[in-house]
């Protein structure tokens, strides 16, 4: 799950660096709000990459995906943007899962065959 997950967050990492460089074209918010919360958003998504595992991570990468949908207000285009990768964050952990499982079922299966092979 982790490296599906953490994928997502990188590509959404450059989504929100390019909606800042969008945004910062908006006469009603300044530079220095823009890339403020431009700034938190990009750092909180290189973050969850080394948080994914750990309790809470998923669900703050499910704030992320809510707050990239939220700034479609602001930038149009991040609506279909923060739903693409609201998207992706659902499969990159719901796939991400099933892969988990399956590696601990392999994992088991080939330390009672060793067991019992030996």
């Amino acid at each position: 799950m982790r490296t599906l997950c953490a994928s997502t967050l990188i590509g959404e990492f450059f989504v929100i660096g390019f909606a800042g460089l969008v945004a910062m074209k908006s006469d009603d918010l300044s530079n220095t709000t823009v890339w403020s919360v431009c700034g938190i958003g990009m750092l909180l998504s290189v973050l969850l990459c080394g948080m994914i595992t750990r309790p809470g991570g998923t669900a703050l990468g499910w704030a992320l995906q809510v707050a990239l949908v939220a700034s479609g207000f602001v930038v149009p285009m991040m609506f279909i943007l923060g739903l693409v990768f609201g998207g992706l964050w659902w499969a990159s952990v719901h796939y991400g899962r099933k892969v988990d499982e399956a590696k601990a079922r392999w994992a088991a299966q080939a330390a009672t065959e060793a067991s019992a092979g030996g």
